[in-house]
C-alpha cells in the first residue's frame, strides 16, 4: 500500500541531497584552452568564469579580435565540459533516490 508520510520524507530527503549538490556546485571546475594554448578559461558547475589567462603576444590592437575569439572559443569549451562533470556530479549525488527513469531528464532542475 502506498505510503504518503513515507514518500513525502523521501522527497525531503532528495531535496536535501540536490541543495546540497547544488551548492557543491562551485566546488567543480573544467579549464580549456583555445590558441594553442594562448588563452585558458576555467568556469566553475555553476558556469561561472573564475579564471581567464591570455597569453602577452595577444594583447596587441591589431589582435584583438583574435583575441576576443579565443577568450569565447576557451570559456565555451570550459562552459561545456564542466556541464557534463556537473550533471554526473548531481547523478552521483542522488543516486538510489530518484528513480531511473529513462527519458526522464532531471538536468533543468540542477541549473543554479
Amino acid at each position: 500500500m502506498f505510503d504518503m508520510m513515507k514518500m513525502m520524507g523521501k522527497m525531503k530527503e532528495v531535496q536535501a541531497k540536490m541543495k546540497e549538490a547544488q551548492d557543491n556546485l562551485v566546488n567543480i571546475k573544467a579549464t580549456a584552452d583555445a590558441g594553442g594554448g594562448m588563452v585558458t578559461a576555467t568556469v566553475n558547475g555553476k558556469k561561472e568564469v573564475v579564471t581567464l589567462a591570455i597569453d602577452d603576444s595577444l594583447i596587441t590592437p591589431e589582435d584583438k579580435e583574435m583575441l576576443q575569439d579565443l577568450v569565447i572559443a576557451a570559456v565555451n569549451k570550459a562552459t561545456s565540459e564542466v556541464e557534463i562533470t556537473a550533471k554526473e556530479e548531481m547523478r552521483k549525488s542522488t543516486e538510489g533516490m530518484i528513480p531511473n527513469i529513462p527519458g526522464l531528464d532531471l538536468g533543468g532542475m540542477f541549473n543554479g
